[in-house]
């Protein structure tokens, strides 16, 4: 039977491909690190490093069903969802790469098995597009799968995919299902509805690479790329007309429905919203929980419009409760067997988004009350748009949005022009004061001159009761109050917070004052060197005013990690000096909660051998437990008891000394364990060169090191398992696989020669008066040119011209070779290949006897061998 639920449809597809040689891929993250997306808008985005030739791929094959979000910058459904019955936000794309192993001639019969093999759907509504460029395509679909040419067109740009302006590209062959009649007009995707033609699979044909001038560059390989929406094909298999009826939207729409007292079927304006709300319910639920968060820039504007927007519909359709939780937990319970990670979070993202709806419901009524005042009167100027958006909180598009739905516009250019000025404005109120910093860092040295340098308390406690609010800024400028959902530096008399320096980085927690405010610390930095610290914070509750007592609390898991990485960082700092020499001297640090990275001077890669001395010494220091002192002394007498000075510090008359354990002693003045095996056991995982005679080595302490451990540990077991031995063979048996490859690498290089030397006798057999101008795919540039020599060999007097793909298709290759006799009579291979080479995009050497090129125009190939065999038959009978 063929698939009918999202997990059978999720299952088939994956198992279908693994049958054909692909590796399953987990989804990646919405959040890519391609710095050039706003998020994983695509299955291919986790592979864009293979596709560049910045990786080398650990697999030909993938397959992967991949979460993806459209909603912001070039990849934008955001304004269609809800209005058509095929867009979403947040979708899951089913896909098959190849990386350099095969290409459209396998792609598309996968396609057409799948489909009608597997899925079962009837051919007869399945409509196909191919760039107007690929004839190639078009090709395999009419004669290779017997696909009726009358349902194959072809168009334009459309059939041209690009992830963004830059980076992977290549023309696309698209599968379209047919709706029917009742959707509108017909005469397939090129002419006829978009509602009536829905696109449920495309095959990209990665070629090229978009560079930021415009030109195409072709890609170290060709490769396949294709994503088929789950949604949409889950339309097509469950037989109804709309993304939002399938199973696994229906339980969103229905908690919709739940949460505004309002019936989905019963008028098209609310069935928009409650699809909104439904859509956008998933979305958030995802991207919160892959670690976006509201913001006002980028993945966090785009959150929070979402969040926003859910929040306006169901206001709209007289949601009186808060609508965001309901559709979390409708997402959960029908995704989350799934998707795991939205199960494990479902607590922090019901808590984010329902904070962020009870703050703009707070202004929500008051902007909806202003906006009808400029609907009831026309259009809503530039100027009022420009006093929702920066009094309010009312996003632009929001505006926009509403307005529209009334038969209003918005003067947009207007409320840029607003914005403009605004920024204008800010700018100069910078440059006023001549650098940005420069206005709160004499506020920061008054501050000090009134109530002097900040008491620091965090080497005693983690928790500070009664400090008292000495300062706040924002954007640079003293505030008497910080209001909910500002974000703010607060200066206290006395704090836990460790601030920023030494390579450590600043600690996080929580400001709470009696009066019920509520602020999350996240991040803490000196306004003054050694003096202020500042807490970079977010008020999340209530109100915060200059004067008040407040509670501070740093994060205690948080900083018991960064300190264990803080002490592992001397005494790996002993080992490097112990194995390596008194010559090791540190050139940088940084102490994270979740690693430790170490930059030191040294003239060359530490080995492998080193890297594990290093590693068991230090371990073994750890575990004598031995005690960690942390004191106050003079620089004189620090410098006496051979204190060694750690890169970055500044140091005055008193300065502290670490003793970690009998054999390290620095300057430091971190924050540090109090003995040795607090630290756990420490794991290297990385050392390099980072600069001349300089190199970095990066480790991982405690449960981050037996994490890192199990982790290798896994690896190996499976490597066993897929051997069948015990983890301690694998060594034995991989030198054994080794051997044996050699050997019958060895073996087919005999082989292949032996081959090579009855082709070459084929080849001179077909010669035509001295020449030998043939074409031959498939051999790399140095076997078409020993293939080229032998033949060369045994035609007596003559030219011998081959070309011919690359294995991997991606290139043309040529080889000339000439006899002896003939190079006397100034014939030149050289001569000979140049037209040739030229058409492909190439060159040779300048060798009279035999030279070897090619190009990348691989189209060019066989107008190539029309030239080696004019330019071989002209050389020879001149």
């Amino acid at each position: 039977m063929p698939p009918k639920t999202a997990d059978e449809l999720r299952r088939a597809f994956l198992d279908f491909f693994v049958a054909r040689g692909h590796t399953v891929v987990e989804s990646a993250s919405l959040i890519p690190h391609d710095p050039s997306l706003l998020f994983t808008v695509a299955g291919m985005v986790p592979f864009k490093p293979y596709f560049v030739g910045e990786e080398k791929p650990p697999f030909r094959r993938a397959t992967s069903v991949q979460k993806c979000v459209r909603a912001g910058g070039k990849h934008n459904d955001l304004d269609d969802i809800g209005r058509t019955n095929r867009h979403f936000s947040f979708f899951e794309m089913l896909g098959n790469f190849s990386f350099g192993d095969y290409f459209k001639a396998e792609a598309i019969p996968f396609a057409w098995e799948l489909y009608v093999d597997v899925l079962g759907l009837d051919p007869d509504r399945l409509w196909v597009t191919v760039h107007e460029t690929d004839d190639e395509a078009e090709t395999i679909w009419r004669d290779a799968v017997g696909f009726p040419a009358e349902r194959i067109q072809r168009l334009g740009e459309e059939n041209f995919w690009r992830m963004a302006d830059v980076g992977p590209c290549g023309p696309s062959s698209e599968i379209f299902w047919d709706l029917g009649d009742g959707f509108g007009t017909g005469g397939g995707p090129a002419h006829g509805s978009e509602d009536r033609y829905i696109e449920i699979w495309n095959l990209v044909f990665m070629q090229f690479d978009a560079q930021p001038d415009g030109s195409l560059r072709p890609l170290p390989q060709r490769s396949v790329d294709t994503g088929a929406g789950l949604e949409r094909n889950l339309m097509v298999l469950q037989g109804v007309d709309s993304i939002f009826d399938i199973d696994v939207f229906r339980p969103l729409v229905a908690a919709a429905e739940t949460v505004t007292g309002t019936r989905y079927g019963g008028d098209a304006e609310d069935d928009v919203s409650l699809r909104i709300l439904a859509e956008h319910g998933r979305t958030m639920t995802f991207l919160v929980s892959d670690g976006v968060r509201p913001t006002n820039e980028e993945r966090g504007y785009v959150l929070r419009r979402i969040i926003r927007r859910a929040v306006r519909h169901g206001y709209r359709l007289g949601a009186q409760q808060l609508v965001t939780p309901a559709l979390v937990d409708a997402t959960v319970e029908a995704m989350g067997s799934a998707y795991p990670e939205i199960a494990k979070h479902h607590d922090v993202v019901v808590n984010v988004v329902q904070r962020e709806e009870e703050r703009f419901r707070q202004t929500l009524e008051r902007g909806l009350t202003l906006i009808d005042e400029e609907l009831a009167g026309g259009d809503v100027t530039g100027e009022r748009a420009f006093f929702l958006h920066d009094t309010l909180g009312f996003p632009i598009d929001l505006t926009r949005e509403i307005a529209e739905e009334r038969g209003r516009a918005v003067d947009l250019d207007g409320f840029q022009a607003h914005m403009a000025e605004q920024r204008r404005r800010a700018r100069e109120a910078l440059k006023a004061e001549g650098a940005k910093d420069s206005a709160p860092l004499e506020q920061y040295r008054e501050l000090v001159d009134e109530v002097g340098p900040t008491e620091f308390t965090g080497r005693q406690e983690l928790v500070t009761d009664g400090a008292k609010v000495v300062g706040l800024f924002a954007d640079g400028e003293p505030l008497s109050h910080a209001p909910a959902r500002a974000n703010v530096d607060v200066v206290l008399d006395r704090t836990p917070f460790y601030a920023e320096a030494g390579g450590q980085v600043g600690d996080t927690g929580a400001i709470t004052s009696e009066a019920g405010a509520e602020l999350r610390v996240l991040d803490t930095q000196y306004g003054l060197p050694g003096t202020l610290v500042v807490h970079r914070a977010e008020v999340l509750e209530g109100e915060l005013g200059e004067g008040e007592v407040v509670t501070a609390a740093v994060d205690r898991e948080r900083r018991d990690r960064i300190r264990r990485n803080h002490t592992a960082t001397h005494v790996l700092h002993w080992a490097l000096r112990e194995v390596l020499g008194p010559h090791v001297q540190q050139q940088g640090s940084l102490v994270a909660p979740d690693r430790l990275r170490f930059d030191f001077s040294h003239f060359q890669a530490v080995t492998p051998e080193e890297l594990e001395k290093i590693e068991a010494l230090a371990n073994a220091e750890i575990i004598t437990d031995a005690p960690v002192r942390h004191y106050e002394t003079t620089r004189e007498h620090a410098a006496s008891i051979g204190a060694i000075a750690f890169f970055g510090e500044k140091y005055g008359d008193l300065v502290r000394v670490l003793e970690a354990g009998e054999h390290s002693t620095e300057l430091c003045g971190g924050t540090h364990v109090h003995a040795l095996g607090f630290i756990g056991p420490i794991k290297i995982v990385n050392e390099q060169s980072i600069g001349a005679n300089t190199r970095r080595i990066e480790a991982v302490t405690g449960d981050g090191a037996l994490d890192y451990i199990r982790a290798e540990e896994k690896q190996l077991r499976r490597a066993a398992e897929a051997l069948r031995i015990a983890p301690a063979e694998l060594p034995e048996r991989v030198q054994r696989l080794l051997e044996q490859v050699k050997a019958l690498s060895d073996e087919l290089a005999t082989a292949r020669a032996r081959q090579a030397a009855g082709e070459a006798a084929q080849l001179a057999a077909q010669a035509v008066d001295g020449v030998v101008a043939e074409r031959r795919d498939g051999l790399a540039p140095d076997e078409l040119r020993k293939l080229a020599l032998a033949t060369r060999d045994q035609i007596g007097s003559g030219v011998v011209a081959l070309v011919g793909l690359s294995p991997d298709g991606a290139k043309a290759t040529l080889a000339v070779a000439v006899t002896p006799d003939l190079v006397g009579r100034d014939v030149s291979a050289a001569m000979i290949a140049a037209p040739a080479a030229k058409a492909l995009g190439g060159g040779t050497a300048k060798n009279a006897e035999l030279v070897q090129g090619g190009g990348p125009n691989v189209g060019a190939i066989d107008d190539a061998l029309a030239l080696l065999r004019k330019g071989a038959t002209d050389a020879v009978s001149s």
